[in-house]
């Protein structure tokens, strides 16, 4: 059984829940983004159900668990629980932040707080689970010094009806936080008064859908033709990726307008090279003004400002003299060609382009 401590780490305290925090809990409970993520918490989330929470955290204590509240400051910032650890050490661990103390790091310092009390109390292995869509939730698992292990497909069910993958994490005892190797922009975008790069988002999938589904597009796309529901998935993914620092995928926009122009990814990154691939598409009303252009520039500045990448490459087909002028106008030198790689429709096979844009360069 788990001893009853309190514990202290930097402005935070984390102590068990009293009837003092039934309120507080309420409006945690109740905020769009914990009933978004939280879809088993009834609704609406009453006083009465908050007391009830509050009188079970004693019976998780005896079942050889943890249940702790919280504080920062003395007031009440959100809650973290531990599951009791099985026959081989065991536990796993949860949290949630009440909406006022979002953004300081609150669930970050708790997690690594408690799994760090859970490995002086014998405990071999901590594990949590976070929704793939759910950002904020993978960022503190990182942060926290946990390592991805996996995903559970289709593990959780929404409120609507919809199931959606969750992320594995664990952390043995040892384990420290790693800096991501893809920083989210600061702000949350790029523009240069002309275009907006934007992380891509559900919304965007009918958009991104047609445009891939545009012959201009389509005749230089290796991948196989995609439907609406797939490409909604995809449009999930993307924080996932870019906070596990697979790759980068961004919706370019019209600063003036916001309308949809494009897509611009960064790919295939490998940090033991310091080197990832661009890949674009443009949808055909914006084509011609140098938009794609100006959206390769900020994402390759960004990135050999922000990133350890040395390399920048992009491969075009030796018949796709746009993508070509894109990458020439953007710093882009030819550095090779691939004899035959891209497979046609007509069976035929087009050479592939080598490009690469240097940190120096």
């Amino acid at each position: 059984m788990l001893p009853r401590d309190v514990i202290s780490t930097g402005s935070l305290i984390l102590r068990p829940p009293v009837e003092a925090d039934a309120e507080p809990i309420v409006k945690m409970c109740d905020d769009p983004v914990t009933v978004r993520f939280m879809p088993l918490l009834p609704r609406p989330y009453t006083l009465e159900h908050a007391l009830d929470y509050v009188k079970s955290s004693t019976g998780k204590w005896e079942d050889g668990g943890a249940e702790y509240a919280i504080t920062e400051d003395g007031r009440f910032a959100g809650s973290i629980g531990v599951r009791p650890p099985d026959h081989w050490g065991v536990a796993e661990l949860g949290y949630l932040v009440a909406p006022w103390a979002r953004g300081r790091n609150v669930a970050t310092t708790a997690t690594r707080a408690v799994s760090d009390w859970l490995f002086d109390q014998g405990v071999r292995r901590v594990e949590l689970q976070a929704e793939v869509e759910n950002v904020a939730s993978l960022r503190v698992a990182y942060k926290a010094g946990f390592q991805e292990e996996g995903r559970r497909r289709a593990a959780k069910r929404l409120r609507d009806g919809r199931y959606v993958d969750l992320v594995t994490f664990a952390r043995l005892k040892g384990d420290a936080p790693v800096a991501p190797y893809l920083p989210f922009f600061p702000g949350g975008e790029l523009s240069d008064g002309v275009v907006r790069l934007v992380p891509m988002a559900a919304g965007d999938a009918g958009d991104f859908h047609r445009m891939m589904a545009e012959p201009g597009v389509r005749a230089y796309s290796l991948a196989p033709p995609t439907t609406l529901e797939d490409d909604e998935r995809r449009c999930r993914y993307t924080g996932y990726w870019w906070v596990s620092g697979q790759r980068v995928e961004l919706a370019v926009r019209d600063a003036a307008s916001g309308a949809f122009a494009g897509h611009l990814q960064l790919m295939q990154v490998v940090p033991a090279l310091g080197q990832a691939m661009i890949g674009y598409s443009l949808v055909p009303e914006f084509r011609g003004k140098g938009f794609m252009t100006r959206a390769v520039g900020l994402l390759v500045e960004w990135a050999f400002a922000n990133t350890g990448l040395h390399r920048i490459v992009a491969g075009t087909d030796v018949d796709n003299t746009a993508s070509h002028a894109v990458l020439e106008r953007s710093g882009f030198e030819r550095e090779g060609v691939h004899r035959e790689l891209f497979p046609r429709p007509d069976g035929t096979r087009a050479d592939d382009v080598q490009w690469v844009r240097l940190r120096s360069s």
